[in-house]
């Protein structure tokens, strides 16, 4: 190898170490452990060079090198080869996604699988109701005056809504409200899905409009973008048993964690549902996450319903992790293209 390919081979060496041992790599330790066929001593030179160019650091006197943020760019960049999933945690990752029941189930699912495979703290993000449009609307009469809404979204989203009525609905009148509502809404965005509700009353005999006007109130609301149902968390404990990757940071990186915003505007960008995003340390914008490395992608059945990925600190398992987002994110959408 080239002076050039020698360096990013000791570069990679300090990543790997650092990342399983936490604690600075010397010269000795990468020539024993990594069959690089040099020196301790060309090692030494390649590590000054490397420091030189901003891809390590040494903490204090006499110690060996970390990682910086640069290095981890540098690192991530020329990953040749993302570290696949095992077979055995294939198919664990698929039976544990094809048991879910529905959307609902398959996000909790799939951000504890994340958070399990990697080690980090997983988000999820619901699918973003303005990319969704609605599939169908069953109307279910529990009683003759008492109704539940199903609102089913492409995305696979299910609401359910239970109205009083106030007045008694035969059978007839009850499958005419299903046509009507399903008229108007099967096939919208749900923006324009609202809209025609909100018109509805206006459209239907006399004897149906009190109980349409009650029912569009009940559908607008369940239409509406409710961000605060907009992200999942887990494994968030797996911060705290890491604490040391962030001097004096955790309590904000927590405290970002619980307000969403700044996780959601960075998964807001996850678009490709066939590549990873990598921000690592001040590639982020928001300054709580600045010792944080964030990976990211987009899921969904063809078309990009949400963002999923991983939160932790720098010094973490790119290969496994990249690999773990990935696969979740493809399971995730070929079981949203089947339902």
């Amino acid at each position: 190898m080239n002076a050039d390919e020698r360096r990013f081979a000791v570069l990679r060496a300090i990543v790997a170490d650092y990342v399983s041992t936490h604690e600075p790599v010397g010269s000795k330790m990468i020539v024993e452990r990594h069959n690089l066929g040099v020196s301790s001593a060309t090692v030494r030179n390649d590590m000054a060079v490397l420091e030189e160019d901003g891809l390590i650091a040494q903490p204090h006197t006499s110690a060996g090198r970390v990682p910086t943020d640069k290095g981890y760019r540098l690192f991530v960049d020329r990953l040749a080869q993302v570290k696949p999933l095992s077979a055995a945690e294939r198919r664990a990752l698929q039976a544990f996604l094809d048991g879910a029941v529905d959307l609902d189930d398959v996000l909790r699912r799939s951000v504890r699988l994340l958070a399990q495979l990697t080690r980090q703290v997983a988000v999820v993000q619901y699918p973003t109701l303005t990319r969704s449009t609605v599939r169908h609307c069953e109307i279910v009469a529990l009683t003759p005056a008492r109704l539940m809404l199903v609102l089913i979204t492409d995305s696979g989203r299910v609401d359910q809504r239970v109205v009083d009525l106030g007045e008694v609905l035969s059978d007839d009148q009850v499958a005419q409200l299903r046509a009507l509502v399903n008229g108007s809404l099967a096939g919208r965005p749900l923006a324009a899905a609202s809209v025609a509700v909100a018109d509805l009353p206006d459209t239907v005999p006399s004897d149906l409009r009190d109980v349409v006007i009650t029912l569009s109130t009940v559908l607008i609301e369940t239409l509406v973008e409710h961000p605060e149902e907009r992200l999942l968390l887990g494994g968030t404990a797996n911060l705290t048993r890491n604490a040391a990757d962030f001097p004096g940071s955790l309590r904000q990186v927590l405290e970002a964690l619980e307000e969403q915003v700044v996780v959601l505007k960075l998964l807001a960008s996850a678009q490709d549902p066939g590549t990873v995003t990598v921000r690592i340390g001040e590639e982020n914008e928001a300054q709580e996450m600045r010792d944080t490395s964030v990976l990211s992608i987009g899921y969904g059945p063809g078309t990009v319903l949400g963002g999923m990925g991983v939160v932790g600190p720098t010094r973490m398992d790119y290969p496994g992790s990249i690999a773990a987002v990935h696969a979740v994110a493809r399971y995730v959408g070929e079981i949203l293209a089947g339902r």
